[in-house]
This record gives structure tokens, sequence and C-alpha cells, in this order.
């Protein structure tokens, strides 16, 4: 059956630069680069500590995928900040990458005829599954880091699954291609490579995986240039990105960042994901009608703000970090420490807590932290940030506020604690 008209032709495709070698360099950086995002990104599915209460998990049909190792520390406390930090700066940083190494196979997701044979057709497939499962785990967490929900469900829900399929795909890629990649690795030598002008461009030898153009153009760019091309949009992206999760005075370069806006002045002058106006929380759920409630062995306790404030306070410098991958420098945080509170509770030993939000019902309003997350002497109930009250955008009366916690989980506007064995 001859080809149709158009791409499926070999004739189609005549950049003189593509072959394996080329291909080969872009996958090998994605061979480094996709295992650390998978597993920066399973490390972050556990910081919510799934495995904890069905409060926590976004995907609860996980079945074995959401396989759940141990409970989440809280030292150092900057570790979620770091690890979801890389992760979404590597993301970000391999889109050229990716993109340069999908041009580079393109003329492969046109062969014809598309399916010779059984074993032909699983490859195909898992090409299929290889280049869908990268696109859509790509383009759903740039959508989540721009706070641009157009997603037909949770992202959580989505992007977990979406890696799980992406990642089968790529190990059953990488075993059936890490042989030609290898060898088409030495084929060429880099340092040779990258010395070659466009004059001295010329086709790589004819493969049999038909990726060096039949009938090649004449060279409008050397393989230097395209190397170079894509590690200069890598840096860019880096430089404009990654600002957002160091924080200082780099936060004025992230420019892809949905928080590089100025947050204000004053101590309540850092970042925030949702204002109290976006999630539906006024001025009258917080005002003197606002009580806390604390649950535990006996009847609950009920405290007014003030009486909060007329307890020993204590005091600890931690950052806010968000599975967007934006993150504040430490804020010093005033309150209750949640080991006083369970003490208060009747219970010292609590091994969780339920924390409930005052704002309508929704996603994390309510959380559950884990034992070592009450225990620790930082986790508290902050009344005050910075020498202020908390604004009402960073959850007066009352939030919480844990070493290492991701930014949803440090509930705001808090109104009930309900301590569990």
């Amino acid at each position: 059956m001859p080809p149709p008209p158009g791409p499926f032709r070999p004739g189609f495709w005549r950049s003189p630069i593509r072959g394996p070698w080329l291909t080969s360099v872009f996958g090998l950086v994605l061979l480094v680069g996709v295992p650390l995002l998978f597993v920066t990104g399973l490390l972050s599915y556990a910081s919510y500590n799934p495995g904890l209460s069905p409060l926590n998990d976004e995907t609860p049909d996980k079945g074995v995928l959401g396989f759940y190792l141990f409970g989440w520390p809280t030292h150092p406390s900057w570790l979620y900040r770091l690890l979801q930090g890389a992760h979404v700066t590597l993301g970000v940083v391999l889109v050229p990458v990716l993109l340069a190494k999908l041009w580079s196979v393109i003329p492969k997701l046109f062969e014809w005829l598309p399916v010779r044979s059984v074993a032909h057709g699983l490859e195909r497939l898992s090409l299929l599954l290889l280049v869908g499962g990268a696109v859509f785990e790509f383009a759903t967490g740039i959508l989540n880091i721009q706070l641009y929900y157009v997603f037909p469900g949770s992202f959580y829900r989505l992007h977990f699954y979406g890696a799980w399929v992406f990642i089968a795909a790529f190990v059953v890629h990488v075993c059936l291609r890490l042989g030609r990649l290898t060898r088409a690795l030495r084929s060429r030598g880099l340092r040779a490579e990258l010395r070659t002008g466009l004059t001295h461009t010329v086709p790589e030898p004819p493969d049999p995986d038909g990726l060096v153009a039949a009938a090649p153009a004449p060279a409008t760019m050397s393989r230097r240039g395209a190397v170079g091309m894509v590690g200069a949009g890598s840096l860019l992206l880096l430089v404009v990105t990654v600002g957002q999760s160091i924080g200082g005075r780099l936060r004025r370069t992230a420019l892809l960042a949905p928080h590089n806006r100025d947050p204000g002045a004053g101590p309540n002058g850092f970042q925030i994901n949702k204002t109290a106006a976006a999630v539906g929380v006024t001025s009258a759920l917080v005002g003197p009608g606002w009580r806390l409630e604390v649950h535990g062995r006996g009847a609950p306790r009920v405290f007014t703000r003030e009486q909060l404030l007329a307890m020993p306070q204590h005091a600890a410098a931690l950052p806010v970090a968000c599975v967007e991958g934006w993150s504040t420098d430490d804020q010093h945080w005033s309150g209750l420490r949640l080991a006083d509170l369970a003490a208060l509770a009747g219970m010292p030993e609590a091994g969780s807590v339920v924390v409930q939000s005052i704002q309508p019902p929704g996603p994390f309003t309510r959380v559950v932290l884990r034992a070592n997350q009450i225990n620790d002497p930082r986790a508290l109930l902050a009344l005050r940030v910075n020498g202020a009250d908390l604004s009402l955008d960073h959850g007066y009366p009352a939030r919480v506020i844990v070493p290492a916690n991701p930014g949803v989980n440090n509930t705001k506007w808090v109104h009930r604690l309900t301590f569990r064995a």
C-alpha cells in the first residue's frame, strides 16, 4: 500500500541535521531528567500524607499506584520547598529539550504502514503513550503553575495517573532503545560535533529507523546550533522560573511565575496562593464571634482569640511552599504549639489531628496531620506573623504552620482541631 501524500512520504522530511546522533543527545538529557521529575513528583505526593487519611488524598482510586512507604518528616523545614521547587523548575527547563526530541523523531510518528506486525503494533502503542503522556504531563503541570485550571477534573488526580502512564511508556521505550542510543552517541564525538559549523554540516549516514532524510535539503542550521538553541532556551526558562523557589532578589526574575506580583509591604507582605475573597471567607466569618474548638478526650474546649493570645506563645521561623513551585523566605510565626493544644484536649500522645477551616467546603478545607507533625516544637497554630496579627488573606484569626508541610496543608482560617489516638 503506497503512503498517502504529505508527511507519510519519506521525502517530506528534509532536515539534514535530523538523525540518530542528535536524537540521542536530546534523549540522553531526558533519560536523566525524566526519572528525577518522577521521583520528586512521588515525594511531593508523599508529602500530603495520603496514607494517613482520605481527607489528604485527591486520588481515592489509586490502588497499588499510591504506595506509601513512610510518614512525611518535619526535618529539615525546607525539605518540601526544595523538592517541589526542583520538580517544577526542572519540568519547565526540560520543555525545550522535549520539544526538540519530538521534532527529531517526528518522521517516526508518521511512519507508513502504521502497523506492520503485532510486535510493531506494540512498539507503536508504547510510542503513542510515551508522546501523549509526555505532552499531557508537561502541559497540565505548566497550566497548574500558572493557576489556569481548565482541567476536566482535579489536577492532582489527572497529573498523578498521567505520570504513571508516562513513566510506564518511558521505561518500555528506554528498554527498547537504550542500545541504539548508546551506539548513536558513540558514532560521533560531542566535542567534534560542537566544533562543526554550518558550512561543514552534512547528513548522517542512512539509519534503519528512517530518521535521516532520504532527500536532505541544504543545511540552514548546524547540529551545534540546534544543541545551542535548545540549551539557551532551557537556560532562559531557568532564569525566569527558579527565582520563585529561591526567593530574595531572584524573585524579581521569576517572570513566568504567577506569584511574581508585589504582595505589598509590611509584616504580611509575602506571597499567598488564594485570597480570602477567592475562597469565600468574609470578615463576618472570622469576626468577634469566631471561636476555636479543640476536640479530644472529654468535652470540647472552646477559645476566643483573646484567650489564645493570653496563653504562652511560641515562635518558629518557617517558609511557605506550594505545589506550584513558589515559596517564601522564612517568616517569623508565633502562636500555640500543636503539642500544647493536644495536651489541652487530654491527648498528649495524639496520633493525628484533623484541622478544619471555616471556609466553605472544598478540597483541602480539612486535612490530617501526623503525630510527628503535632509534636514538632515548631508546629504552631499561628496567630501572628513577623510581629503583627495575621492578615485575613494569610489566615486570620488562626492558621496552621508546620515544618516541611505543603502550603495547602498549612490550613488557614482554622476553627476546629480534633485530636485522635
